[in-house]
Formats: C-alpha cells, structure tokens, sequence
C-alpha cells in the first residue's frame, strides 16, 4: 500500500502523462483543416479526420493484444508515442519544405502512419493510468476523473500555443505535436509497470474489436441503440474537420478581416474544450433525474444547434452565435459518449461488457465518425469548394452556411427517429 506522500507523486506523474497525452493531439486536430485548405487540399480535408476513425478499427486492438501478452502496457504506450512522434515530425518537415504545394499522397501517408499509432494511445493511456492506481490501492472512479481533466486542458494548451504562435495554417503544429510526442514517448518508460496477463483466457482479435458482442442486436433496443449510435458518430468530427477552415475563409471578407475569431480562431474553438470539461459534471445528475433516452436526445438537440448556431453566425456582430455553439459542444459530445458507455455498461453481463465497449466504440469512433467525415467533405466540396478560395469569399460564405444547415438537419432528424425507436423506461432516482 502507498503512503500518502507516494500516491500523490503518483498522481502528479499521472497528472503530467494525460496533459501531454492530449496536448499530441490538440497541436494539430483543430487547426489542420486550415492548413490543409491554405495549401489547396481543401477538398481532402475529410481524408485526413476519417482515417482516424479507419485506423481506430483497428490498431488499438491489435496494440492492445500485444500489451496483453508480451510488451508492458507503459512501454507500448512508449513505443506508439514515439512512433507517431516520428511519422508526424516528418509530415511537418515535408510540409515546411513542400511550401504551398505538398503533394497529397505524401503528406497523408506521413500523417496516417503517425495517426496510426497514437490512436491506440488512447486506449493505452486509460489501461496504464488504472493499473498504476490500482496498484497503489487508489479508487479508479474517485481518482481518475480529477487527474483525467488535465488531458483536457493539455488538449486547449496546445491550442492556444499554435494559435498565438501563428502555426494553424502551416506545417509547424506537426512539429509541435511531433516535439511533445518525443517528450511523453521518452516520459512512458519511466511510468509504473503493467502486468502481462500470463495464464489468463486468450483474448481473439475479433473479441478485441467488440465484433462478438454483435450478437447483442438479437435484443431490440440494443440493436436500435447501436444503430443510431454510428448514426450520430458522424457527426462527432464535422466541426474538428471544417471549423478552421470555416473561420478562416470570413478572412478574405473585409469586414471580417481582422475579427478575433479570424486571426485567433484556435482559441475560439478551444471554448468548446472548456464546455466539455464542464458538462462532464452535470452527467452524473441528468442520468439519475433524466434517464439515458432523454440525455441521448439532449445530446443530439446539441449537435442540431452546434451545426445551426454555426451556419447563423459571423465573426462580427453574430460572434456570440458562434460562442453558444462552442457552448452547447460539451453536451453535444459528454453526453453522447459518456452517457452511452455507461448505458452499454449497464446493459451488458459481464462477459460481455468489453466486447459491448468495443462495438460501441467502433460504431461512434470508427466507422461512424470516418464514414460521416467523408459525407461532410462530399457537402462541402458542393457547395463550399466549387468556388475558388479568395477570389468568391462571400460565395464560399454561403455555401458554408448551406453546409451547417444540412448538418443540423441530418441531427434534428436522428434526434426524431431515435425519439420514435429507441423504447426505454427510466425510473427516476431520487438520491
């Protein structure tokens, strides 16, 4: 058992591991779809968020077979980190030296094999944080939350360091998200160590992705369930994609040359990070008063005004539209996965919890976020990028516009279909 002293060294060990964790990505998530457009990749924008949702298929499955059987959890977190450290670094390199014209396929290939190795980092974080706490005779539930929130405020330090540093629409945020990935590659190694599971029942891989808790669409509710779950997946990476890009393009508008959510547009969306941490909180009571249905079709409301406040808004005197929609984005998001990992923790044996968690995952983060990504850039492409960047701003503007306001339909009408299907009873709690 730990002393007192030891568990909070731990903690703050644990601390600095989540900030960097999500400081790796936040260099680039937001930003890159600016870059991307500023280089005349605006129309493959979609290409560079859905292989996150392809490669998550995947890979943290196969990362995390190894991590069970053979390479400690803390040294594949290690590995990953640096990996992707690598892959990432020479996307930025390649960039900088391509200038305005990188070509496509080189670019994506860097950054789809650095992609492809931090995604299982998520997973790994999460195993390597339990461990730890467990082993020090910790409470998972009491202790990781507060130590989890400092992923979230890595994630906007990152932000606002690309931001300021007037990095969004170059290749040096892959540099930088690069440089932090050396650093907590490096960090991994010293972190407590994780058991391999010797002796223990052999996990498949098709277990691992959640492919045998399939079996669970044999009940009704559950099958409707997942369904609208990849439905609403896809909308869980539009604004990551094409925010930036949105934003940016009210810079070739003269009235919107200089507004602040031009110039520093990174900190703007970095509200919606704010919103999330906070929403976390108000999850526990709306369960309990509200029931999962009612706090599924919250977060679907959210997302139909996320997309709306974004098609109504302006960087001038409609800015504030813009804020409630960074505002409404941590119910959007906390309500929708958290709340429906729970309902899938609730509704599950446990024999088949993980495998439940897994397809949950693959339907929201896999193949609902990269097939609804995809479906964004084909909209955008018709209405956003038929007019060339700079010399049609208001046109692009409009189309823009067009663009939210499909997107918040496709939201209002999952929300009515799931309202329609989804039968479920909650009993209110009164403690």
């Amino acid at each position: 058992m730990a002393t007192q002293a030891n568990k909070h060294i731990l903690r703050m060990r644990l601390i600095g591991m989540n900030f960097l964790q999500f400081a790796v990505w936040g260099a680039y998530l937001t930003s890159q779809g600016r870059y991307l457009g500023s280089v005349g990749l605006g129309q493959s924008i979609g290409w560079f968020y859905s292989i996150q949702g392809i490669v998550s298929i995947f890979m943290p499955a196969i990362m995390g077979i190894i991590a069970d059987k053979w390479i400690q959890a803390q040294k594949m977190y290690g590995l990953c980190h640096l990996n992707a450290a690598i892959f990432m670094l020479a996307a930025g390199l390649y960039g900088m030296n391509a200038g305005d014209q990188p070509q496509l396929w080189i670019l994506f290939t860097l950054y789809s094999l650095s992609v492809a190795f931090y995604m299982p980092t998520l997973a790994l974080s999460y195993s390597v944080s339990y461990n730890a706490l467990e082993r020090a005779g910790m409470d998972t539930v009491k202790d990781f939350p507060p130590i989890r929130v400092f992923g979230t405020i890595g994630f906007i330090c990152s932000m606002w360091f690309v931001d300021l540093m007037g990095y969004m629409a170059g290749p040096a945020q892959y540099v930088v998200s690069a440089i932090l990935g050396f650093v907590l590659g490096n960090y991994a190694f010293s972190l407590p160590p994780c058991p391999i599971a010797v002796g223990k029942e052999s996990t498949s891989f098709a277990d691992a992705l959640g492919l045998g808790a399939f079996k669970l669409f044999k009940d009704r509710q559950m099958a409707v369930f997942f369904i609208f779950s990849l439905l609403l997946g896809a909308a869980l990476q539009i604004t990551n994609s094409f925010a930036n890009p949105f934003l940016g393009d009210f810079g070739s508008v003269p009235e919107y040359e200089h507004a602040f959510g031009v110039e520093h547009s990174g900190i703007l969306i970095s509200l919606s990070q704010v919103s999330e941490t906070l929403c976390i909180l108000l999850i526990p009571f709306c369960l309990r008063k509200l029931g999962i249905k009612k706090v599924m079709l919250i977060a679907m409301f959210a997302w139909f005004l996320r997309f709306a406040f974004f098609g109504l808004g302006n960087p001038g005197d409609k800015v504030w539209l813009f804020v409630l929609s960074m505002i409404v984005y941590g119910v959007a998001f906390d309500f929708f996965n958290i709340s429906g990992s729970l309902f899938v923790d609730q509704s599950t044996s446990t024999s088949m919890r993980s495998s439940a968690q897994g397809l949950f995952m693959l339907m929201t983060n896999g193949i609902g976020a990269a097939v609804g990504t995809l479906a964004a850039q084909a909209v955008i492409n018709a209405f956003v990028n038929v007019h060339p960047a700079g010399t049609q701003a208001v046109e692009r503007i409009l189309g823009w516009q067009t663009s939210w306001y499909i997107f918040a339909a496709y939201a209002l009408i999952v929300a009515i279909l799931f309202a329609i299907f989804f039968k479920y009873r909650h009993k209110t709690q009164n403690n």
